[in-house]
């Protein structure tokens, strides 16, 4: 366990070493390869405004609606029959569509159970297993225009899932 917590405080700060010191071992301009690169983000950025106002509106709909406590109520009998804590529903669900509003869930859960809590770390394995499919699909696609996704939402969908289930199982055997 010690040495997971080890390699996880380094590891970012060794990818920005890493990253420099291969651009300077290229002799690359590295901070003025990273201006150009923030330059062209804002643009993209500002293409991509719409699609991002919509997918607020929509998590914020859902959220104020009382939708996600349904479905909770209506999940809970099949979650709690697989060890699946139900307090995950709406993050695992709201993961797929918004990091934000599933970050605020989470702040919520940490709040209420704490970060050290079984469901506190479950929840931060499940943030590292798993990828908003909805916004960055959304995002990706109409940047670059393609209209065809073939099986991409499928495919995300369920590595997804995967990564759901894995937090799940990752969470009781290291942590019990």
């Amino acid at each position: 366990m010690k040495i997971i917590l080890v390699i996880s405080d380094f590891m970012i700060p060794l990818m920005f070493v890493l990253i420099i010191g291969y651009g300077l071992l290229n002799e690359v301009k590295v901070y003025d390869t990273f201006i150009i690169g923030a330059k062209e983000g804002f643009k993209i950025v500002l293409k991509i405004m719409p699609t991002l106002i919509g997918l607020m509106v929509a998590v914020g709909i859902l959220r104020a609606s009382g939708f996600l406590d349904v479905l909770t109520n209506v999940l809970t009998p099949i979650t709690s029959k697989v060890k699946f804590p139900s307090e995950l529903i709406p993050v695992a669900l709201m993961r797929t569509i918004s990091a934000s509003a599933s970050t605020g869930l989470i702040l919520d859960l940490f709040k209420t159970y704490g970060p050290d809590s079984l469901i506190g770390r479950m929840t931060s394995i499940m943030m590292g297993c798993t990828e908003t499919v909805f916004y960055t699909l959304s995002i990706y696609f109409m940047t670059v225009r393609i209209k065809k996704t073939r099986y991409t939402l499928t495919g995300a969908l369920l590595v997804s899932i995967v990564g759901i289930i894995a937090s799940v199982v990752i969470t009781y055997k290291v942590f019990g």
